[in-house]
């Protein structure tokens, strides 16, 4: 496990630069961030999150999408949906920005995931946070057992990291990508259809643990086929940190009947979801 920065410091904004940019949707763009000298701005856990701010035009939180185990750079996944991700989508490399972090807790990577069979399912942009988890779990593979990955989007072009999705993690030993489109097209073969009736079709045993991100009427529908198909709500993770604003649970944005995301996630088990109000 990494050695995480006290949450003081993680509070102090640091400057960085965009080395890299990769354009992976119409919509959706992936920043490679580092220090001014080189190397990843801090040390971080497979779920937690940054926060990236520019003078002038505000901040905002996004999943770190990289691995703990890239000690090169940081990178963010981040759809355009804003002030602050217009401007960002515009920019070319070198671009400074200030960056914090890290805040909030983390996928169990080194506990409960430890040597489990892991089935992770995203919609969308879902895949964001679950890519950091996916590729700790590959750079640490005698670790982990079989890894399922299921991703729909709405369209191919939709596909963030397609290249990675198709052409890297399928040639890995015990591992299967699972792909859907919500229409069909033409060129598509595989899957047309919706994440959770798809997850239902492939009728995954029960002997996995489950991680899911998505828009929140995909989790909704998930977790009611994961617990048809036997699955429990301590066997399920998932991350809210859509909700996160400070970071430091003061603004109250998060608040989640007792719960505060940014403090008590962004990563829950589904069990302890059952503790939140009945529209989450």
């Amino acid at each position: 496990m990494c050695d995480c920065q006290s949450k003081r410091d993680a509070l102090v904004p640091q400057i960085a630069v965009i080395t890299k940019i990769r354009q992976d949707t119409d919509d959706v763009r992936t920043f490679r961030v580092e220090k001014p000298t080189g190397g990843r701005c801090f040390d971080y856990l497979p779920g937690q999150c940054a926060i990236i701010s520019v003078p002038g035009l505000g901040e905002a939180i996004f999943s770190i999408t990289s691995s703990p185990t890239n000690k090169e750079a940081l990178e963010f996944s981040i759809k355009r949906c804003g002030r602050l991700t217009d401007y960002l989508h515009g920019v070319e490399a070198g671009q400074q920005i200030a960056i914090r972090g890290p805040y909030g807790n983390s996928f169990p990577v080194e506990g409960e995931l430890k040597n489990k069979n892991l089935l992770f399912i995203a919609g969308g942009i879902g895949l964001a946070p679950l890519h950091s988890v996916i590729n700790y779990a590959l750079d640490n593979r005698d670790g982990y057992g079989s890894l399922d990955v299921v991703y729909g989007a709405r369209s191919t072009q939709d596909f963030v990291s397609y290249e990675e999705l198709s052409q890297i993690w399928p040639d890995k030993p015990n591992v299967r990508v699972h792909l859907t489109i919500d229409r069909a097209e033409e060129g598509w073969e595989g899957h047309v259809g919706f994440v959770p009736k798809f997850v239902q079709d492939l009728a995954f045993s029960t002997d996995k643990t489950v991680l899911v991100c998505g828009p929140p009427i995909m989790i909704k529908l998930t977790l009611a086929a994961l617990a048809a198909m036997g699955f429990g709500k301590e066997q399920i993770y998932t991350t809210l940190e859509m909700k996160m604003k400070c970071g430091i649970g003061k603004c109250g944005r998060c608040n989640i009947g007792s719960k505060y995301v940014c403090k008590d996630g962004p990563v829950f088990r589904c069990d302890e979801l059952d503790e939140l109000p009945d529209e989450y």
